[in-house]
């Protein structure tokens, strides 16, 4: 004679994927084991409410909206969103969810990814930004500009670039080795963003050339901020001790007084940083220039 089998209840509380049902109001009606491992809150705190309650404030319209589609048949079975754990922490989930109209309830199977969507994150970060200066790279910067493009087009505002060269920076590195201009490049591009205003942007775009971003900011504003930027350089970095001076050349190039598209709007600011250079050969002040 066979043992007693364990009950579906037990069996479902070894796995290591959450099981949840819920009603059509999203209030929780059965829960598994692990989604109380996954969560930190005791199973009897969490049943009987809301499940919204447990999502995180940036994910609940999504899920709500996710929910609602699924109840009418359409909508994605898989999809992910977050929770906040009972210490504070986000929680990421993977959802694999059914709607049974028959009983009136939505089944879901949950799995948590936050160890993957850690590594998703940091991979995106790398992709996205220039290891030494952890500034935005060229590639990033060219989304940031297409979609301050778009929004300066919808809205019908200015955006200023600035195309920034480092003068100078070649005689650190061969004075001092990569290593000490390796550093100078770091606290040059912490320099240049402290000159920034809320909402502007810098990228490295490579070497020793650096572009920022203004969004709503007409040809002035764009002087303002390189010349801030040049304030900032002023101060004498110091390499073992030693301080060494650095300047920057900035073309300021603005849309659309200058150009309607990204391209020729980097290149009218590549120009025009590039007019100065040519014009004060060998000064040692501050170089700014506009378009």
């Amino acid at each position: 004679m066979p043992a007693e089998l364990p009950s579906p209840a037990e069996l479902l509380d070894l796995m290591p994927d959450a099981v949840c049902v819920v009603d059509a109001n999203a209030v929780l009606l059965y829960a598994s084991a692990a989604f109380e491992r996954m969560l930190g809150h005791p199973r009897g705190a969490l049943l009987g409410r809301p499940m919204f309650e447990l999502v995180h404030p940036d994910d609940i319209e999504a899920t709500r909206e996710q929910a609602v589609r699924l109840m009418e048949g359409g909508g994605e079975r898989h999809f992910r969103n977050r929770y906040r754990h009972r210490d504070g922490s986000t929680v990421d989930l993977l959802w694999s969810a059914q709607w049974l109209p028959r009983y009136g309830v939505r089944v879901g199977v949950a799995r948590d990814i936050s160890k993957l969507r850690r590594v998703e994150r940091e991979l995106e970060h790398r992709a996205n930004h220039d290891a030494l200066t952890a500034l935005p790279n060229r590639r990033r910067f060219g989304e940031l500009l297409g979609a301050a493009l778009a929004e300066g087009e919808r809205a019908e505002v200015p955006l200023a670039v600035l195309y920034i060269d480092l003068n100078g920076f070649k005689a650190i590195n061969d004075a001092f080795g990569h290593p000490a201009g390796d550093r100078v490049l770091a606290e040059a591009a912490r320099r240049l963003s402290a000159g920034l205003r809320e909402g502007d942007s810098v990228s490295r775009i490579g070497g020793d050339e650096f572009i920022a971003l203004l969004p709503a900011c007409d040809a002035v504003g764009g002087r303002a901020v390189a010349d801030a930027m040049c304030m900032q350089l002023q101060r004498p970095f110091l390499i073992d001790g030693c301080p060494v001076e650095l300047h920057a050349s900035i073309g300021v190039a603005t849309y659309p007084a200058d150009a309607s598209d990204a391209d020729a709007l980097v290149a009218c600011a590549d120009a025009a940083m590039y007019a100065m250079k040519r014009r004060r050969a060998g000064s040692a002040g501050v170089l700014v220039d506009a378009t």
